[in-house]
């Protein structure tokens, strides 16, 4: 199912920055420095440097803020202090150093017609990159974020929805990147794509499966079911697990999964979160042995989580008697992915907005095939009786949509931040009131910007604090209002 990629992660000269700062023009002109990179290695760099800081990130941050693991030190961020990363949480300079890398790719592929295949693909990954960051912070600076070379060093913020939805936006992007791939007739490759080898129509099959993820996302403020049901319709979209856009981790160092690399302390402090191990086990999910281990305690497999969002300083905390993470993010990283999209989860979003009659399809139908591909992701054998137990469709004591999202949920670990972004977005599923938050008892719904926004781009930052409640992170994204 996962297919094996051989690479090597390019070492660059380039000198980035990964906020925007007063002295951007004079960095990038460094004269010891390269004034250009060529796309093929910039591209690999911005998808293995994207894809490795993104699972790292849905590992150590974004699965505590989902419930599916938790931290039992170094746990500030666990205890909604989203303002005080420790061991991640802090996303922000990931996404702009490699979008304005990928900028990079893109006016290449301009100025240059021998450079003309990557611009397809450099518009997807713009479109791709962007929706994750307004999707955590919500107004960001965007339009004008990439021009630091043309003397742009302190960009305004752009509202969440002109993002989506205007010119030069994710949308747009997405039907330009599918345009330039239709339109391009050379035989030049393209070279460095760590997700496809070079397929440019898997190009296009992935830009259709993000135009439906993203219009769901979007759905509650625009009436989006024609362009939905267009899409499904034309049925140009993910539907196998060999269609999916990830890249495999190796077994050892530098493409290792980076939780393999660090030192154990590190991995241990991490463990089963007690809101995944109550929905897996009510479910009588089988991938609970490949997501954890038994705890050490234990003598029979048996499997016990934590409560999220202890204070490490007050309570005192056995190992043992909690189930750590499961080899697939240590001892075996050859059999982990980095996912941008999967099949899986395009099934999900389609038996979604057919369950909300956004679509016509049947429903049922999307939602078991996407639960049968979650299970072949996760290599593990889907049980016999998982669809007509609770996992049913129609189980009783739950409703279609909630099961939709759970299964959504559970496959979503260490996938970045999805499935707390899908949490704020639908309420599925139900997590817990943390046990010593510093939030008071509030699940975050947005990122807070990072203070080096206040202090390099602050006149900026100031109006776009203010218009979220002084950087709240209790203030609702545009799609969630």
């Amino acid at each position: 199912m996962m297919k094996k990629i051989t690479y090597i992660v390019a070492l660059l000269t380039l000198v980035l920055v990964s906020s925007c700062t007063k002295d951007f023009e004079e960095i990038n002109t460094n004269p010891n420095a390269p004034n250009s990179v060529q796309p093929s290695l910039l591209l690999r760099q911005v998808l293995y440097n994207f894809g490795e800081n993104m699972s790292y990130e849905g590992f150590v941050a974004g699965d505590l803020l989902s419930q599916h693991r938790t931290a039992i030190d170094f746990n500030l961020f666990d205890r909604h202090a989203l303002k005080s990363p420790q061991l991640g949480g802090n996303p922000w300079p990931i996404f702009y150093r490699n979008l304005r890398d990928n900028e990079i790719i893109l006016k290449q592929s301009r100025q240059l017609s021998t450079l003309k295949v990557y611009e397809g693909p450099a518009l997807i990954l713009k479109a791709y990159m962007a929706a994750g960051l307004t999707d955590l912070f919500g107004d960001v600076p965007y339009f004008t974020a990439f021009n630091g070379t043309a003397g742009v060093t302190t960009p305004a913020y752009d509202s969440q929805e002109s993002i989506y939805l205007d010119e030069g936006g994710i949308l747009d992007n997405l039907d330009k990147g599918i345009a330039a791939i239709q339109n391009y007739s050379d035989a030049i490759p393209l070279q460095g794509d760590i997700l496809y080898n070079g397929n440019l129509q898997s190009w296009v099959r992935f830009a259709n499966s993000l135009k439906i993820k993203y219009l769901l996302r979007i759905s509650s403020k625009v009436n989006v079911s024609a362009q939905l049901q267009a899409l499904y319709n034309q049925g140009n979209y993910m539907t196998t697990n060999t269609q999916n856009a990830i890249f495999n981790f190796t077994n050892t160092a530098p493409n290792s999964f980076r939780l393999a690399q660090l030192r154990v302390g590190d991995f241990n402090n991490f463990v089963l979160s007690e809101t995944m191990e109550d929905i897996m086990t009510n479910l009588n999910d089988t991938r609970i042995g490949k997501f954890f281990r038994p705890f050490a305690g234990s003598t029979s497999g048996q499997f016990n989580g934590l409560l999220n969002g202890i204070n490490s300083g007050a309570t005192s905390i056995a190992l043992s008697n909690y189930s750590l993470a499961g080899t697939v993010f240590r001892e075996d990283t050859s059999t982990l992915d980095c996912n941008f999209l999967t099949a899986w989860e395009v099934h999900f979003a389609l038996a979604e907005a057919a369950e909300r009659g956004l679509i016509t399809a049947n429903a049922q139908q999307l939602y078991e095939s996407g639960v049968t591909l979650a299970f072949q992701y996760w290599n593990t054998p889907l049980p016999a009786t998982y669809l007509t137990g609770n996992a049913a469709y129609n189980a009783p004591n739950s409703t279609p949509l909630r099961q939709i999202l759970t299964q959504k949920w559970i496959a979503n670990i260490i996938n970045g931040y999805e499935g707390w972004i899908e949490y704020r977005r639908t309420g599925f599923p139900q997590l817990r009131t943390i046990s010593a938050s510093l939030n008071n008892n509030l699940i975050p719904v947005r990122m807070p910007y990072p203070p080096e926004e206040e202090a390099l781009n602050r006149d900026n930052y100031n109006v776009a604090a203010g218009a979220t409640d002084n950087n709240s992170i209790n203030f609702p994204v545009w799609w969630n209002q």
